[in-house]
């Protein structure tokens, strides 16, 4: 069963003087359960290196890397699976290419994608975003708390929130009865990631339903 509970999103643009392994190693043993690489800006080679060199960091903790949007990347470095949006490739298309096993998140950004989710072979999907966020530009309107908790009632699949969670408002968004809550900045630019992750785990812990 997949542990949702807290998916670390990276953006490397936070690690300042440190190495994206380094936080997210550290986010890892403070309670993270999964772990997104977010690569908008390196070229595909890069990319993948990267992935590969995450993969080997998160092995010894049996924590998932899955990697946004590129499922070519995900084949290469052996990922655990791969995160779509709705303009990405098909999760029918990913499936195949994928495999069984694989694990394929789906960003959903509108309730009335809810329907379509149900229907196709992803493991979880991400009401995205739940709050106002800085650490993505290409979004929708927030859905809001209400959003979440009608996105939750209407899907087969394991829902997680993602977008404006932090420590303030982290238990706010599990209590729309969410799987877990997906955070970016609050870990990756936090002077402490262990720390900063082991506080987030605390606040959810009397929401979580797993």
């Amino acid at each position: 069963m997949l542990d949702l509970r807290l998916y670390l999103v990276t953006d490397s643009s936070l690690c300042g003087a440190r190495s994206l392994e380094e936080i997210v190693e550290a986010a890892v043993k403070g309670g993270c359960t999964m772990v997104q690489l977010r690569e908008k800006q390196l070229p595909t080679g890069a990319f993948i290196a990267r992935a590969r060199i995450l993969k080997k960091v998160l092995q010894p903790y049996h924590v998932p890397l899955i990697i946004n949007d590129r499922v070519d990347v995900a084949l290469a470095a052996h990922a655990d699976g791969v995160h779509l949006g709705q303009s990405d490739m098909s999760p029918i298309d990913a499936r195949q290419l994928l495999g069984p096993d694989a694990i394929i998140g789906l960003s959903i950004e509108h309730i009335d994608q809810v329907a379509s989710a149900n229907t196709l072979p992803v493991d979880y999907v991400a009401v995205s975003p739940i709050f106002a966020t800085t650490t993505k530009s290409d979004i929708s309107t927030p859905l809001g708390l209400n959003g979440g908790s009608t996105v939750v009632e209407r899907s087969v699949k394991p829902v997680i929130g993602i977008g404006g969670i932090n420590h303030n408002t982290a238990a706010q968004a599990m209590q729309c009865g969410l799987k877990g809550v997906a955070v970016v900045s609050d870990i990756m630019a936090a002077d402490n990631p262990e720390q900063a992750a082991r506080e987030l785990r605390e606040i959810i812990r009397p929401y979580e339903n797993i």
